[in-house]
């Protein structure tokens, strides 16, 4: 919310997110229950012009420019090789711990990680079931599609049970800027309604 706040690309917004996860860190409890559970958290940031996402590990953070296709984010890290900005000590505290030789090429995923990257897109997952359904539309994807995609249950994306999903976004960015941004909210936690 702040990065919508204080910055008006989503290159910028980048920059206010990381600049406070630097400052502050992260954490606190994810539940409105008693009981304690946390998470590092990742971010998909996107402008008319560009797209961004954003992954960390306590205050270490990777970032990745989104070229093309469709991309997603769920429960898991997701940027491997393709590192566009990066914590300034993201690699040597990996080394430090030795989850990188320093040799090999960097994968964020698999070094901050206990997630095989290799399966990420063919395990059955929210992530992998995500990345399906997109694909599925690649290229004529509407808000329609879109909020279809975040009401289906049996993928696991619209969760239900112990955990639930707490809110969905479906966002139209025209690239021209004579067009309007259209933002679709959920009134509840459950995008099926």
């Amino acid at each position: 919310r702040l990065g919508l706040e204080r910055a008006d690309t989503a290159e910028k917004a980048l920059s206010v997110i990381v600049d406070l996860l630097e400052k502050y860190g992260q954490g606190g409890n994810c539940m409105e229950s008693h009981m304690t559970f946390t998470y590092h958290n990742s971010f998909l940031i996107a402008d008319r012009k560009e797209a961004w996402v954003l992954e960390t590990s306590g205050k270490y953070w990777a970032a990745e420019k989104v070229e093309g296709g469709v991309r997603n984010i769920s429960n898991q890290l997701s940027i491997t090789t393709k590192i566009d900005r990066e914590h300034p000590e993201l690699k040597e505290y990996a080394k430090s711990n030795g989850w990188w030789d320093g040799e090999k090429e960097f994968d964020f995923a698999a070094t901050y990680s206990y997630v095989n990257t290799a399966r990420m897109t063919t395990s059955r997952g929210r992530y992998c079931e995500g990345y399906k359904l997109l694909n599925k539309h690649k290229g004529s994807i509407t808000s329609e599609i879109m909020m279809e995609i975040l009401r289906d249950k049996e993928s696991g994306i619209n969760m239900e049970g112990g955990f639930m999903t707490t809110g969905s976004m479906v966002s139209v960015l025209p690239q021209q800027p004579t067009l309007p941004c259209i933002h679709f909210f959920t009134g509840t936690p459950d995008p099926a309604r």
